[in-house]
């Protein structure tokens, strides 16, 4: 039975006590955690409070955003100084002293697909292809029902005859990526290490809302029990390897800024 993991603002203390003395740091997905999906990607603005609250945040704790956007796009939205921003599922990392690419050798076979799903879904109204440095987003958002399983179908041939992609989901979007062993799991364990985050006084908290965020939750995970934390913003149940919810991204914000209370109280 697929249950909805306990809420971390609702339940608070507890998310607290299981922080013990150790310091977050927290890795930040955008869209549908704390930017209200949007019928185009340009429309996708995170409200003034929530970054109001990133900012105070980032004074207390490290504090990073992972997220599929471009890295300048990802960057312009948050308009928050001295934070890490990790872009294209963490294939372009950027922050103060650090900067890491992932990938480069396939920016030209992105080139190629980029150019043959704008030829095969010229056609398809609605469909949307936002290309990337180190990806390419099909968005399906505005496209009538009936006309999502061509825009599918085209993007499986193309990927089919790119060897070096490989496709992934999301909520209404396809993406093609690098055929690399690097996600957003990945590099949140890249960028503990970077960070030097990785001793037993810190304590990594990861916020996502899609299924490209589960990597993040299964590689939090997979450092053992107690050693981080997946908070996936769903709302209902569903499978998912985070261990606590939260609704939405009105929700994201406020357990944030709860969060930057209790750490600034010390």
């Amino acid at each position: 039975m697929t249950l909805l993991p306990p809420s971390a603002l609702a339940e608070f203390d507890a998310f607290t006590a299981s922080l013990g003395s150790r310091t977050p740091a927290l890795f930040l997905d955008y869209d549908g955690t704390l930017a209200a999906i949007a019928p185009r990607p340009e429309l996708a603005a995170m409200p003034d409070e929530a970054r109001a609250v990133v900012q105070r945040l980032s004074a207390l704790c490290p504090v990073a955003f992972v997220s599929g956007r471009d890295l300048d796009d990802l960057t312009a939205m948050v308009a928050v100084d001295g934070l890490v921003y990790a872009g294209s599922h963490g294939f372009d990392l950027r922050g103060p002293d650090l900067r890491r690419q992932v990938g480069v050798e396939y920016v030209p076979d992105l080139d190629i697909a980029d150019g043959n799903l704008r030829d095969r879904l010229g056609g398809i109204a609605g469909a949307l292809v936002e290309r990337k440095r180190f990806a390419i987003a099909i968005h399906t958002r505005q496209v009538a029902p009936p006309e999502k399983p061509r825009v599918a179908d085209a993007v499986r041939a193309v990927v089919e005859a790119q060897p070096r992609l490989r496709m992934t989901g999301g909520k209404e979007l396809f993406e093609l990526r690098p055929n690399l062993p690097w996600d957003k799991g990945r590099a949140v364990l890249a960028l503990l290490e970077a960070l030097g985050l990785e001793g037993a006084g810190t304590m990594p908290i990861y916020l996502g809302d899609d299924e490209t965020d589960e990597d993040a939750f299964r590689a939090l995970a997979s450092r053992g029990d107690g050693n981080g934390i997946g908070i996936r913003v769903m709302d209902g149940p569903a499978e998912t390897a985070a261990t606590w919810s939260l609704h939405d991204p009105a929700e994201a914000a406020a357990f944030l800024g709860r969060l930057a209370g209790w750490l600034a109280q010390g």
